[in-house]
């Protein structure tokens, strides 16, 4: 990264460096702390327009991970391999350093490339992750709590449990129709939530379900969280921690993170599910626009 971040407007093709070709959009402007933004799944797509629109002074960067949404269908996929496209895209657009804001599993890639470059990042902004000890912790309360809020709704979960049945053999608007159900559980007003699920889907791009599996297995596996707390202990980056409170991950599975950063805040934002920043807008703006602030003052006194 040569240390000029480019504005504008514009879609990008980002190559990495084994030649595959990844969709970004560089939006926003003025003199903010530039921002790249990760989004979740894994498998998914950028979902992040809504709160890179709530920082209008901020030089914000979006991109489809590989194998995503826009970007090319390839793989290999691993958490490995996604740091280096985070790092590809960041060369792309110039940036020396940044600060990330990681969405859902994207605040994983988000934390694992500022552990692997912390040189290279300035600020960390983590969004409804799940911690950093293993995922048996809180799969099951989450696997709880899905449950109970999917079934709430007459009929919800019947119709999830018959399309997720059907797997491979969904057709692509079943595969849309799964996703909505399923997303729609991340939002806490339940009179809106199908509505903001089918915002989610829109476009809809397909999920990519070999992607999803493998990097979750990674995920899952007893080394994905060996050393973490050490490794977090040591990360000289100022942290953000934004969560909703009523989403159905449970929070308490990120005090594992919080208790092991040195340079770490967190808010709480009331009646928010999953995605934060749709049902407590101006919540997250502010909180993440102090933070950004603080971040660049941070820079400017170096």
């Amino acid at each position: 990264m040569d240390g000029t971040a480019v504005t504008g407007d514009r879609d990008e093709t980002v190559l990495t460096d084994d030649g595959v070709r990844l969709w970004a959009i560089r939006t926003g402007g003025g003199a903010g702390e530039p921002v790249i933004l990760c989004h979740g799944g894994p498998g998914l797509w950028d979902t992040l327009e809504e709160p890179a629109g709530l920082l209008p002074d901020t030089p914000a960067y979006r991109w489809d991970q590989r194998g995503c949404g826009r970007s090319q269908r390839s793989g290999p996929y691993s958490v490995d391999r996604s740091v280096a496209d985070l790092d590809d895209a960041g060369r792309h657009f110039g940036l020396d350093r940044v600060t990330l804001l990681g969405h859902s599993w994207g605040a994983r890639l988000a934390l694992a490339y500022a552990l692997a470059h912390p040189a290279r990042v300035s600020g960390l902004i983590y969004v409804s992750g799940t911690g950093i000890d293993a995922d048996s912790t809180w799969h099951p309360a989450y696997k709880e709590a899905f449950h109970r809020r999917l079934g709430a709704r007459p009929g919800h979960r019947e119709r999830w449990e018959e399309l997720r049945g059907l797997g491979d053999g969904r057709t692509d608007a079943q595969d849309r129709e799964y996703a909505i159900l399923q997303w729609s559980v991340d939002f806490a007003d339940r009179d809106r939530a199908l509505a903001h699920a089918e915002a989610m889907a829109t476009p809809w791009f397909g999920v990519n379900h070999t992607c999803n599996a493998t990097i979750g297995a990674e995920l899952r596996r007893p080394e994905a969280t060996h050393g973490l707390r050490e490794r977090c202990a040591a990360l000289r980056v100022p942290v953000l921690i934004v969560d909703g409170e009523d989403d159905i991950r449970p929070r308490w599975s990120v005090d594992s993170l919080e208790s092991a950063l040195p340079d770490v805040t967190r808010t709480t934002l009331a009646g928010a599910g999953h995605l934060p920043w749709t049902e407590d807008p101006e919540g997250f703006r502010t909180a993440v626009g102090a933070f950004l602030g603080g971040v660049r003052r941070r820079g400017d006194s170096r």
